[in-house]
């Protein structure tokens, strides 16, 4: 297959929140189950094999933004809802990192990996954080890496927005 001669993409994109904690941040996140409270375009999650937050946990996403653009392969047409099952890989309480990979999606993502970490950003490692979201993924036909990492930076400034206003 002609995806699979390519080498994968890889991309980070980051958001600094000013008013949030890194502890209440990292909490968002290790709420596996629940990301779509925080995640703007993420109309549900729900857990669907495992404990909540727990290596090899998997969740149901559904109703993001992210969809398989030009139509082809997907058999669903272009108004179908897009949805992914995701399993928590690693969890890293004590640098406040995770990752996690899609085993099963309809948006044309092979091999995809996705790592966020919080990082502590004052001087008391306490007045805000930064949220790091890096992911590989085989290259997805009909995408463009730029359009798919502008998507990630326009996510994670809405997310990032949400956890400070709260």
């Amino acid at each position: 297959m002609k995806q699979n001669s390519q080498p994968k993409w890889e991309a980070k994109v980051s958001s600094k929140l000013t008013k949030a904690s890194p502890d209440k941040t990292w909490a968002i996140y290790t709420d596996f189950f629940n990301f779509h409270k925080w995640y703007p375009t993420l109309a549900t999650c729900y857990g669907i094999h495992g404990t909540n937050g727990e290596l090899g946990c998997i969740r149901f996403c559904s109703g993001f933004s992210i969809s398989s653009q030009g139509g082809d392969g997907d058999s669903n047409g272009g108004g179908s809802e897009k949805w992914s099952k995701e399993r928590l890989v690693a969890v890293d309480h004590s640098n406040r990192s995770l990752s996690y990979e899609i085993v099963e999606s309809n948006i044309r993502f092979n091999s995809y990996v996705s790592t966020v970490k919080i990082v502590p950003g004052g001087v008391d490692n306490q007045q805000g954080c930064v949220i790091e979201w890096s992911f590989t993924v085989d290259p997805v036909e009909g995408w463009k890496l730029d359009e798919m990492k502008k998507l990630y930076e326009e996510g994670l400034q809405g997310l990032a927005k949400r956890i400070d206003d709260s």
